[in-house]
């Protein structure tokens, strides 16, 4: 996802003309203000200079497709020109629309653009303009839940009308609650402001919450991002919204906040905008009234200002071209994870149905000895697996045949980052088959790869699907020396002198997000060392990421 732009979308709880007036004072006083302290009485219609290589822009219309107004501010800088946008648009008898979008043009073509971070105007417009999302409040700073207002903030979870994700922070117990709120959880969250609903539980309220969304909780500390259209009674939805425990909080709270507002910035910039801000023309640049004295001078102005227009066209079409090549990629990436899901179903569906089958026989069987009470006794399926990565990386440390060489923090960043457990599961499923693997090959009973040893494998060995597993990276992914040195990792030098090894092959554990993390291994050595797992991770560079 491109998190590149910051994008701000509500509807502002006043009408159309209180909400120009807002959104104008606020403008002024943020441009007034030191670090800018702009000459703000040059603001007035048409192109300004309001200060050296600093512009600003306004546009508006009133016709029988609605009314908009636009202010647009255009900042030289020296490796670009920052971009910030406020639009503000009604339809009909509609609401009334806020947009604000804050953005780096870059002058050289091959220079990536800058990231934009929350802008402090943001804030100061939501402070005013009652913003609104569906039925939840778009706040600057985290709203208290209580606990009597729990249904509400639930009913808010399940609206369908809603477009931002609602991030909601618990609190740890025995910790004073108005000091998590205002050490930990304030400046966690304010990268946020105008890209999500903000809501901390208080204590009465925690318990209920979590009674109320049994698939869906949130606790001790952790904070979870819910995407919209929220299904409280159906368990796999859980896996969709994403979790962060509170060791990462606490450990390293600046990376906590980049991972906490990659998503909503993401979603911000990709979601597509309402029909009325989407409606609205592009704004075109206005020619300065000519200041010279004589008709030369004049055509002169004139002529440095169509430059400067075109310039800022150059910057913009190249900004709008790397987003429509982005784009491109994702939807690439997009149809490749469809596809693979696809057969994933298609063969777990062929598994579950053979399973069935099975145990049904055996039933029947059981029935016909007369062992009818053990046929169809619940069977004690008390969990021994583990339930998240720190205990994946611990339990491998007791198996004798397979060993862990990689970054334990990078593994363990994924408890942090996972959609619900299935990403522990299907690891702890490829570390068991990779374990009988290496018990295999130790016994001479394996003159193939993994991959074809999943393919034919014994009955009584764990296994996983030969689709999951990648023999070697591409030509291409091989070729680039940057990509080729991330995927090189740590190995004893009894077993390669240099003390590393590039891993090639991996497994793919989960997919359909920015994470998609990947297992990588050599078992290069595997009937003398067993095998090594460099890396449990998100998905390394390659042509889409």
């Amino acid at each position: 996802m491109d998190n590149r732009r910051y994008r701000m979308v509500v509807t502002s709880g006043l009408d159309y003309v209180r909400t120009g007036a807002q959104v104008d004072d606020q403008l002024r006083r943020w441009l007034r203000e030191p670090p800018k302290a702009y000459d703000i009485d040059a603001f007035a219609e048409g192109r300004n200079e309001i200060a050296r290589g600093v512009t600003l822009d306004h546009d508006s219309t009133t016709g029988t497709t609605g009314v908009y107004g636009r202010w647009r501010l255009r900042e030289t800088a020296p490796n670009g020109t920052w971009q910030t946008t406020v639009l503000i648009r009604q339809v009909g008898g509609g609401p009334t629309w806020v947009q604000l979008d804050v953005e780096h043009l870059p002058d050289d073509p091959d220079t990536a653009p800058v990231p934009a971070k929350t802008p402090r105007l943001a804030k100061s417009l939501l402070g005013v303009l009652e913003a609104r999302d569906g039925r939840a409040d778009v706040t600057p700073d985290p709203q208290v839940v209580e606990a009597d207002d729990v249904d509400a903030v639930i009913d808010e979870l399940c609206d369908e009308d809603r477009r931002l994700p609602i991030v909601i922070a618990s609190s740890p117990y025995g910790v004073d609650f108005d000091s998590w709120l205002e050490q930990t959880v304030d400046p966690l969250v304010r990268p946020l402001a105008g890209l999500a609903i903000l809501y901390v539980l208080a204590p009465g309220a925690e318990a209920r919450f979590n009674q109320e969304l049994g698939y869906h909780r949130v606790f001790g500390g952790g904070i979870r991002t819910y995407l919209p259209g929220v299904d409280p009674a159906w368990a796999a939805d859980g896996q969709r919204h994403r979790v962060m425990s509170r060791r990462l909080i606490t450990e390293n709270p600046g990376r906590a906040s980049r991972i906490l507002a990659q998503l909503p910035q993401g979603l911000a910039t990709r979601m597509p905008l309402p029909a009325e801000l989407d409606s609205v023309p592009v704004m075109r640049t206005r020619t300065r009234d000519a200041v010279g004295t004589s008709e030369l001078e004049r055509l002169r102005d004139e002529n440095h200002a169509l430059f400067e227009i075109l310039e800022e066209a150059g910057r913009e079409q190249r900004v709008r071209a790397d987003e429509i090549r982005d784009l491109k990629h994702e939807l690439q990436q997009a149809g490749d994870n469809e596809s693979l899901l696809t057969v994933d179903y298609d063969e777990q569906y062929q598994q579950l149905h053979k399973a069935k089958a099975q145990v049904l026989a055996l039933q029947k069987r059981l029935l016909v000895m007369g062992a009818g009470e053990a046929a169809f006794s619940p069977i004690d399926s008390s969990p021994t697996d583990p339930e998240s990565f720190a205990e994946i990386l611990g339990r491998i440390g007791e198996m004798p045949r397979l060993h862990f060489t990689g970054s334990s923090k990078v593994a363990l960043e994924l408890d942090d980052q996972a959609y619900g457990s299935s990403w522990v599961r299907m690891t702890w499923d490829a570390v068991l088959a990779l374990q009988d693997f290496a018990d295999a090959a130790a016994e001479g009973k394996v003159n193939c790869d993994f991959k074809q040893w999943c393919t034919d494998a014994p009955g009584g060995v764990h296994t996983i699907s030969p689709r999951k597993i990648v023999r070697d990276e591409s030509k291409t992914v091989k070729s680039k020396s940057n990509w080729r040195r991330e995927r090189t990792f740590p190995i004893p030098e009894y077993v390669d002198s240099s003390g590393k090894v590039f891993m090639g092959a991996h497994l793919r554990i989960g997919g359909g997000n920015t994470v998609a993390p990947r297992l990588h291994y050599f078992d290069g050595s595997c009937a003398e060392h067993g095998i090594f797992v460099g890396y449990i991770g998100p998905h390394l560079t390659n042509t889409l990421t």
